[in-house]
């Protein structure tokens, strides 16, 4: 557990908001920060490791959930409280495939928001995640890129190659993909998964030095 003020960022398109939470956070002993957009967060992350992020998920600039897919790939292992409109369950499911630790529905009490954080600072710890090297994924552009080459992907294919890259070398269980791609309840056959996996690999096999995708049959996949 982390002691002292804990680094908190804030990621919030709404200044009022923003602002709100920033205030208050620092007024209950927490060193908060708050940044506006995906590419403030990561240029702050990139600088120093924070302890605890609080992301909207409907971002101007990007998909919050994505945002924490790219966090964690890059060895981010924060604990994440999602903040959304959105209370329909597979909406709330989707947050915690992407990385997240905990929701809230907006909108919501300060007090309630400080409580959660708390919870979720005494259960944090463990060794940070590792990255994909010298590749970071853009969950702005959905790509995979370096400082001279840039592959596009989609949205599902981001997702699911950020999905293996937060533990790299570690076989990722089918069902636990599927969680991460599509939305829960989507119908989502055997050979889909495998279909973008393929044209994830043919991907990559643009970039020299990349990281190669593992099928386990039957289990899921890996990446190393």
């Amino acid at each position: 557990m982390t002691t002292g003020e804990p680094r908190t960022i804030v990621l919030e398109d709404d200044l009022k908001l923003r602002s709100s939470l920033v205030r208050g956070l620092c007024e209950e002993g927490f060193r908060a920060r708050g940044v506006g957009t995906e590419a403030e967060l990561l240029e702050v992350v990139s600088a120093a490791a924070p302890d605890l992020l609080v992301i909207d998920i409907g971002l101007p600039d990007a998909d919050g959930r994505d945002v924490c897919l790219a966090l964690r790939a890059r060895g981010t292992s924060a604990p994440v409280l999602f903040l959304t409109a959105r209370s329909r369950l597979p909406d709330r499911l989707s947050g915690f495939s992407s990385g997240g630790d905990g929701y809230l529905t907006k909108p919501f009490a300060f007090e309630e928001l400080l409580a959660r954080l708390r919870a979720l600072l005494q259960r944090s710890g463990g060794p940070p995640r590792a990255t994909l090297g010298r590749f970071a994924l853009d969950p702005v552009a959905h790509a995979l890129a370096t400082d001279d080459v840039v592959v596009r992907l989609s949205p599902t294919e981001f997702r699911l190659l950020a999905r293996l890259a937060t533990t790299p070398g570690a076989v990722v269980r089918r069902a636990a993909l599927v969680a991460t791609g599509w939305p829960d309840g989507a119908i989502v056959y055997d050979n889909t998964l495998d279909a973008f996996m393929a044209r994830i690999r043919r991907k990559l096999s643009a970039l020299p030095d990349a990281p190669r995708i593992k099928s386990v049959y039957g289990v899921g996949y890996s990446i190393e």
